[in-house]
């Protein structure tokens, strides 16, 4: 499938099916985090097999099953946003692929001995992956006239931007973010909450490809 194609068949599952992610699969994600990781400075780890982080009762509430991979996205302090930005990328190729996906960032076990933590670094959350159960629902978004002002005389590019921002993954799905335009520079502003500046990553990461990078700049 196509990237626009990844954006609208993504779902979060919650629920997995306990078979492998291995082979080209495993090869190829593996290959794109790294890609990521240099691109971004980030340190995503690919956590297979492991099935202590999502058991018990923290797993429970947030009702996972079958969870036994996922990606730790782990990074400097301070890099919250480009977090969410780079592991949705990550997410969306997982899609490709024909992998599942969650955000994850409190029902789960920090599992120390299963992955990397450099100097100045911190596990910002985690990404539960694998091939799921079921394919997940579409949440419901909020208004577009929500999240900018105008929507009548945005150009086609930016409605198509927003459109998409409203398809990814935010926690609690709150879609606490505004993005406004100033001539050909785009504003992307982050809501008050919890991972608030996480979930402004990927809403940036999914207007873009909406948009197409060759219409805007961001505005810094």
């Amino acid at each position: 499938m196509n990237i626009m194609e990844a954006v609208k068949m993504r779902h979060s599952v919650r629920a997995y099916t306990d078979q492998r992610i291995e082979g080209a699969v495993c090869s190829e994600l593996q290959s794109y985090i790294n890609q990521c990781n240099c691109e971004s400075g980030l340190h995503m780890q690919l956590i297979l097999d492991e099935d202590i982080a999502f058991s018990g009762r923290m797993a429970h509430y947030g009702k996972f099953s079958g969870v036994r991979n996922y990606i730790a996205v782990i990074g400097k302090k301070g890099r919250d946003e480009d977090c969410g930005y780079y592991g949705e990328k990550v997410v969306l190729r997982a899609q490709q692929l024909g992998l599942n996906t969650c955000w994850v960032g409190l029902t789960y076990k920090r599992v120390k001995s299963a992955y990397e933590i450099g100097e100045g670094e911190k596990l910002h959350l985690v990404i539960a992956i694998g091939y799921g159960a079921e394919q997940g629902k579409a949440h419901v978004s909020k208004p577009k006239e929500k999240v900018t002002d105008n929507w009548d005389q945005k150009p086609d590019w930016f409605q198509q931007g927003v459109v998409c921002a409203l398809l990814a993954p935010t926690a609690l799905n709150q879609q606490k973010f505004r993005f406004s335009l100033h001539g050909n520079h785009v504003q992307a502003k982050a809501g008050i909450g919890s991972y608030s500046k996480v979930d402004l990553g990927i809403a940036k990461c999914h207007f873009e490809i909406g948009a197409g990078n060759e219409n805007f700049e961001w505005q810094r």
